[in-house]
């Protein structure tokens, strides 16, 4: 599907935020891995959620979804046994159910989109599970990965966070049910810290027990224990509405975004003092963020570890901002569906903005008067690219074709239903 983004003045109008992609795979996972019935009230729908409900459906976890909510019948660690598995496109659920799979003899991990998570690397991850006894089979890291498993075990184990968090996030929810204790030590450095936070919060909401280290570097986990079947509560999605709340940062707008929690521990919450940073009209209260956008913008330099996956829609916005702003601490943007430094940067020059890169940096020479666009533009099947380029063409001369936008349902299915009723003028034809 191509989307033809025509240049938007005005935006205006009150939207629901998508329910946390990021809550909702790990509420998943936890369900799965009780020994009884949990209850999940507003799960995101999106392509790697549905992802995750798909795998733990095939590794015998019973679902059952209305309107509202869905129940889950978990499997806990004694998951049926499959001989593959197809987590599409989603690199959270791959990573999180390499570890799941070790409970079963052997899992092959299919390469359905060797142009994007096939591309991706899971060493970190593969020697991790190699200390805890598993054999893996795999092509320099990258997919199709065989799990050969059946009784992974504890003790002492290292894993680098160097390229992804997602690693020892896996790990955490495997090993409290080891029959072994562990000690986990992250070398090197840790990337996305803040989604560890969330990956804890949602371990300790099922009764679990880890002791973590104050800066997330060693964690001590008893083993034997069981995630206790419990109600959970999805929280609005912060980094898929971070493009909205860009978009109406760049136009003439006055856009609300309802259910985004003021005390969330989401990373990317920080759009909210980000965009305040940048000079946006912008109020957080009743968890509703309302932006009344003029177009003016002033550049700013923000450590984007915080909040990765909202990093490409601030530079969509810092597009269009007084001054030169420098986004840093991102190199692991590298390692998403597509390197979101290089892939990203190449897309917005042939946009027409003034943007250059660094190994770990994305660096804004704004344009505060706006891009030509008219050009046809590859968003290199990621959903975060779609989004942002979608903010620049909003606020480009001649508009923007991004090709291959159907893949934001990776995420954000009704992303483009939601700019339309905000008023963007945006056309989506089939391909």
């Amino acid at each position: 599907m191509k989307a033809i983004v025509k240049p938007t003045p005005r935006l205006g109008g009150t939207i629901n935020a998508l329910s946390s992609k990021n809550y909702t795979t790990r509420y998943l996972l936890i369900a799965a891995l009780a020994d009884g019935t949990s209850t999940v009230y507003f799960p995101a729908h999106s392509e790697d959620s549905d992802a995750m409900r798909r795998c733990i459906r095939d590794l015998g976890a019973v679902l059952e979804e209305d309107d509202e909510k869905m129940t889950i019948r978990g499997f806990g660690n004694h998951p049926k046994h499959v001989s593959e598995l197809n987590v599409g496109n989603a690199g959270a659920v791959l990573r999180f159910l390499m570890s799941v799979a070790a409970f079963c003899p052997e899992v092959t991990f299919i390469n359905a989109y060797p142009d994007s998570l096939g591309k991706r690397p899971h060493d970190d991850l593969i020697d991790a599970l190699k200390q805890m006894g598993v054999e893996v089979e795999h092509r320099e890291g990258k997919l199709p990965i065989t799990i050969r498993g059946g009784h992974p075990r504890g003790g002492k184990i290292t894993v680098s966070g160097n390229v992804s968090s997602q690693f020892l996030s896996s790990l955490l929810f495997v090993a409290p049910l080891l029959d072994e204790d562990s000690e986990i030590t992250v070398l090197h450095d840790l990337k996305s810290k803040i989604i560890v936070g969330q990956t804890l919060e949602v371990i300790a909401q099922a009764g679990v027990k880890i002791e973590a280290s104050d800066d997330l570097m060693h964690y001590k986990i008893p083993g034997k224990q069981q995630y206790t079947p419990q109600n959970y509560t999805v929280q609005g999605d912060y980094p898929g509405s971070a493009a909205i709340l860009a978009a109406a940062a760049v136009t003439h707008s006055d856009v609300t975004v309802l259910h985004l929690a003021e005390q969330s521990k989401q990373g990317e919450r920080a759009v909210v003092d980000v965009l305040r940073a940048m000079g946006v009209d912008l109020t957080h209260e009743n968890d509703a963020v309302r932006i009344r956008g003029n177009q003016k913008l002033t550049a700013g330099e923000f450590d984007g570890d915080h909040f990765t996956d909202a990093v490409l829609a601030m530079v969509a916005a810092a597009v269009f901002a007084e001054g030169t702003s420098r986004f840093y601490n991102v190199e692991n943007l590298r390692y998403k569906e597509c390197d979101r430094i290089t892939d990203f940067v190449n897309e917005l020059r042939k946009a027409g903005a003034d943007v250059e890169e660094r190994q770990s940096e994305i660096i804004i020479h704004g344009r505060p008067q706006g891009v030509t666009g008219g050009v046809e533009i590859n968003a290199h099947y990621d959903h975060r690219v779609i989004m942002a380029l979608t903010v620049v063409g909003l606020r480009s001369e001649q508009g923007l074709i991004i090709n291959d936008a159907h893949h934001v349902a990776k995420s954000y299915p009704h992303y483009f239903e939601h700019l339309l009723s905000l008023g963007a003028q945006i056309e989506l034809v089939e391909e």
